[in-house]
């Protein structure tokens, strides 16, 4: 079996390069995360429901609409969801998911190609190491 050229072993390891050069460090997602979080919380506290629902994973932002039977924005208005602003006091991102947990509330999200969206929000941790209980949450 020839052995591979030059040109070869040099493109080989110029894309090796490129893949790890493009991906993410650890800390650059959890502030990735942490601030779609917060953009989400902000807009619901300045009471931008339309910039909210944009910030929704496609699936949550399906659910709130048919829950509401209404648009996503009115029916997100409708909702008593954690609207404060702030920063988050833990960040937590394993792979493709992250939590994002706040004073009075925890965000969970999923990295999409265009970035980081809320897949549920209002979530409140559960005694006994049950489920989280979240106000809005796609299927």
């Amino acid at each position: 079996m020839p052995k591979p050229t030059l040109c070869v072993r040099t493109a080989v390891l110029t894309a090796a390069l490129l893949a790890v050069a493009g991906c993410a460090s650890l800390s650059e997602r959890q502030g990735d995360a942490a601030a779609a979080a917060v953009g989400f919380r902000r807009a619901l506290h300045d009471g931008d429901t339309a910039a909210a629902c944009e910030g929704l994973a496609p699936a949550t932002r399906e659910e709130v609409a048919q829950a509401g039977k209404a648009e996503c924005a009115q029916a997100l208005g409708e909702q008593e969801l954690p609207a404060a602003g702030g920063s988050a006091s833990r960040t937590n991102v394993q792979g493709n998911q992250a939590r994002v947990v706040f004073a009075d509330d925890t965000v969970f999200l999923a990295r999409f190609p265009g970035g980081w969206r809320v897949v549920a929000a209002g979530c409140q941790e559960q005694p006994h190491e049950r489920p989280y209980r979240c106000d809005i949450k796609g299927r």
